[in-house]
């Protein structure tokens, strides 16, 4: 039994199944929002609903976008030869924040885990062998994260592209093995990116 409201109980249960949100940070949550004012609560689900419904994915690179394509493949002065791939879209802004890379993005939206059930089919992998088929892209750099299912998503990508006769790089590792791409510093991901290597496919 809770030791307050069942309902807030219920409320912390869903809040402890975002991402990194355990039990004490629930009920953190929860007592913040009970706290709040309701204009706060109210504007708040406002957004959750509106974001729900309005924004889907850049029908090429996966990134979210409330238009057909997001602001980065919109965008005409960046380099249609480059594309970096990455696994989730919050990788996105970390390579941005770099300021070292000018090209074009895809998003797989996850990466090869055999134990988590996950296969090549379940990611936008696909649609990455079609991107680069068009013949516009020069290379390809993936920035898996440096661990077992992203150097396993990595070598996959790179022997599905190898016969398309496209350059295929990975990320130097500057970043730590076992490490995750959202939490990199700036100045480590930038000399990643810079220092990237030719994979093999």
């Amino acid at each position: 039994m809770p030791a307050y409201s069942q309902l807030l109980d219920k409320l912390v249960n869903e809040l402890t199944k975002l991402p990194g949100v355990g039990r004490k940070t629930g009920q953190r949550f929860a007592f913040f929002l009970l706290k709040a004012s309701d204009d706060y609560v109210q504007n708040l689900a406002a957004l959750l609903g509106e974001v729900k419904a309005r924004v889907r994915p850049c029908r090429e690179c996966g990134n979210p976008t409330e238009a057909d394509l997001c602001a980065v493949c919109a965008d005409d002065n960046r380099n249609r030869r480059l594309l970096c791939v990455v696994e989730e879209p919050a990788d996105v802004g970390v390579v941005e924040r770099t300021g070292e890379f000018g090209g074009l993005y895809h998003v797989l939206m996850g990466v090869i885990a055999p134990l988590d059930g996950v296969g090549p089919d379940q990611l936008r992998i696909a649609e990455l062998v079609d991107r680069v088929r068009r013949g516009r892209v020069a290379e390809v750099i993936v920035a898996t994260d440096p661990d077992v299912e992203g150097d396993t998503t990595a070598f996959y990508i790179a022997k599905l592209l190898a016969p398309l006769g496209v350059k295929i790089t990975r990320i130097a590792r500057g970043l730590p093995v076992g490490g995750d791409l959202e939490f990199a510093d700036e100045v480590t991901l930038a000399k990643a990116i810079t220092g990237r290597q030719e994979i093999d496919g």
